[in-house]
């Protein structure tokens, strides 16, 4: 079992920024990769931000490419989201993702965190 927990979201005006952090907590050396998802208001799947894996490759969604970036922190199961020039289609809430292999693919999911972009 892995448990994660995000911080950071909040209330920003356009063209700011905000750092999101996911500490995943259990079984988090069986954690393969670990990444972002968002869900816009009125929207009902979640969507890609951006995702990093164990050999620290990433992938971002096209939408925030060269303005958000995915990194690992000191404490090998932290992520963080650094999200700059961000716009009101960024409001959405933002949930931390890890995919665990032990046996089978596991798929964990954070609580979420709104994050609001005002215009």
């Amino acid at each position: 079992q892995v448990q994660l927990v995000e911080s950071g979201g909040g209330l920003v005006q356009a063209g700011g920024s905000l750092r999101l952090s996911c500490a995943a907590s259990g079984s988090t050396s069986s954690i393969k990769a670990m990444g972002w998802y968002r869900q816009a208001p009125g929207k009902q799947q979640r969507a890609l931000v951006a995702t990093i894996r164990s050999d620290g490759s990433t992938t971002y969604a096209d939408s925030v490419k060269g303005r958000f970036t995915i990194s690992r922190g000191n404490a090998s199961n932290t992520v963080h989201l650094q999200m700059n020039s961000l716009t009101p289609e960024a409001t959405a809430v933002y949930y931390c993702r890890a995919t665990s292999e032990a046996g089978l693919i596991w798929v964990y999911w954070g609580q979420g965190t709104q994050v609001t972009v005002s215009s």
